[in-house]
């Protein structure tokens, strides 16, 4: 059960036959033999990204475990397509919880542009509400022409791995939703009261005065795909007690456990409401399933559009061109003169655990060195030997993803922005590098001439700030 908490509810709910009944629907069958997902993860609360493998024969067990709880994205007979919404404030974490309401309607435009994009489309998604968000998901069979159509495209391919291991679907569909989330951001951005952005990128203080901001979260699709996992509906959301944050605020009595649910015939008001209730839950379990839905001719249409686009048009640029051999790494990227840099950059890259891990600091790094010239294949190289160097002690933190992968995925999506000219580098100063704490030199140097480069190279569109 939850750190601090008396009792859990979970499993008065999860014991009622609709709520499980629910729980194996969204895990790929009609009963838990036939579930198609890969795998269920128990998640570590220490540590978010190490968890243990489960086979889902073993839900029962871990549910009554009280377990942070997720099912792979991998599935055995789908392609499962998934866009994670989330608050993020980096001043205090705590703020999602305890004011849910207001986290939730700082969200309302950022979520009706989804669904419009969504729609216009034609795909029918899963909506659900977890402690910091939503997530929409849907999917495609694994052998339907529109999934072999992505997987086919040859733009990119995951770095050091074997083909048995490759998973060109995978890869391809990041590319094909960064394009989803260059249109969402385009679309949301002015109408939200926080800044809106791809991956969790810090940001200066707003008009609460705290750095908060929504995050259109496409890290999955930088890892591998046997690596990540989405909640499951009907389980208790136990992400706050797990990690220490209600114990540690001491708001144990201010923050009631409450359940990830799909939004179905409510509005966010009454889910937040309900959320909580064991009743209301099973209730909800009844009559709202949690099927993913297949959308097949959607999802084409919105391939078809990005094959379209100038995002489409920049990957096949990025990828044009091949990085440095790590036989080459000792005279070229691990080389590279870093005093050339501002020294917020420079920073980053000598002090690469943990500065570089972060999306901010990849950001600083790519504008930089977008500014100086650099091919952003070889800016992701260069991260790239960075993740690679044991001498920045790792430890095992590549045990279960790929450096390579990373770097990409990261690179290209801030390098993409630039390209299309939806980041116009207003934050790219010196004020707002201190603002988001990633200032480690506050005198004697400017970003100004850096800024300038890279706005005379890419010519960023002031109309999409």
């Amino acid at each position: 059960m939850p750190v601090g908490a008396s009792r859990s509810a979970g499993p008065q709910v999860w014991r009622d036959p609709a709520v499980r009944q629910r729980i194996v629907e969204y895990l790929g069958g009609h009963r838990l033999r036939d579930a198609t997902c890969v795998f269920l993860g128990r998640l570590d609360p220490d540590n978010p990204s190490v968890f243990e493998r489960q086979p889902a024969e073993a839900l029962d067990g871990m549910l009554d475990e009280g377990c942070e709880l997720a099912r792979s994205l991998e599935d055995r007979e789908s392609v499962l397509i998934h866009l994670d919404v989330e608050y993020v404030n980096f001043d205090d974490p705590a703020e999602a919880y305890l004011q849910a309401l207001r986290i939730f309607r700082l969200q309302e435009p950022l979520v009706e542009a989804i669904e419009a994009r969504l729609l216009s489309y034609g795909i029918r998604y899963l909506h659900l509400v977890t402690g910091q968000g939503h997530h929409f998901v849907w999917r495609v069979p694994r052998e339907s022409p529109v999934a072999r159509s992505i997987a086919g495209l040859g733009i990119c391919t995951p770095p050091d791995v074997s083909a048995a291991e490759s998973q060109p679907v995978f890869s391809h569909l990041g590319l094909m939703m960064e394009h989803f989330a260059h249109q969402v951001k385009r679309d949301a951005a002015p109408c939200c009261e926080v800044p809106v952005e791809i991956t969790a990128l810090h940001v200066g203080p707003g008009a609460s005065g705290m750095r908060e901001m929504l995050s259109l979260d496409l890290s999955e699709y930088g890892d591998p795909l046997h690596s990540r996992m989405i909640r499951i509906p009907y389980t208790v959301y136990r992400k706050p007690w797990l990690s220490g944050l209600i114990h540690g605020r001491g708001i144990e009595r201010q923050v009631r456990e409450f359940f990830t649910l799909p939004l179905h015939e409510m509005d966010m008001t009454r889910l937040l409401r309900e959320r909580h209730r064991p009743r209301k839950v099973v209730a909800l379990a009844k009559r709202a399933g949690v099927n993913i839905p297949v959308q097949e001719s959607g999802t084409q249409r919105l391939l078809d559009d990005y094959l379209h686009s100038p995002l489409c048009a920049f990957h096949r640029e990025f990828y044009s061109i091949p990085q440095d051999h790590p036989s080459s790494w000792s005279a070229g990227y691990d080389s590279t003169p870093l005093d050339m840099l501002p020294p917020c950059a420079s920073h980053v890259l000598r002090e690469p655990n943990d500065w570089l891990l972060k999306p901010s600091g990849m950001q600083l790094v790519t504008r930089c060195l977008l500014a100086d010239g650099w091919h952003p294949r070889h800016i992701a190289g260069l991260i790239r030997a960075r993740f690679c160097n044991p001498a920045f002690g790792w430890g095992g933190c590549w045990r279960h993803y790929n450096p390579a992968s990373r770097a990409e995925f990261y690179v290209r999506l801030f390098a993409g922005l630039l390209a299309t000219g939806l980041d116009t580098c207003v934050d790219f100063n010196c004020v707002s590098e201190q603002e988001k704490q990633f200032c480690w030199n506050p005198c004697g140097c400017s970003l100004e001439p850096m800024s300038c480069a890279l706005r005379a190279r890419f010519k960023p569109n002031p109309d999409l700030s």
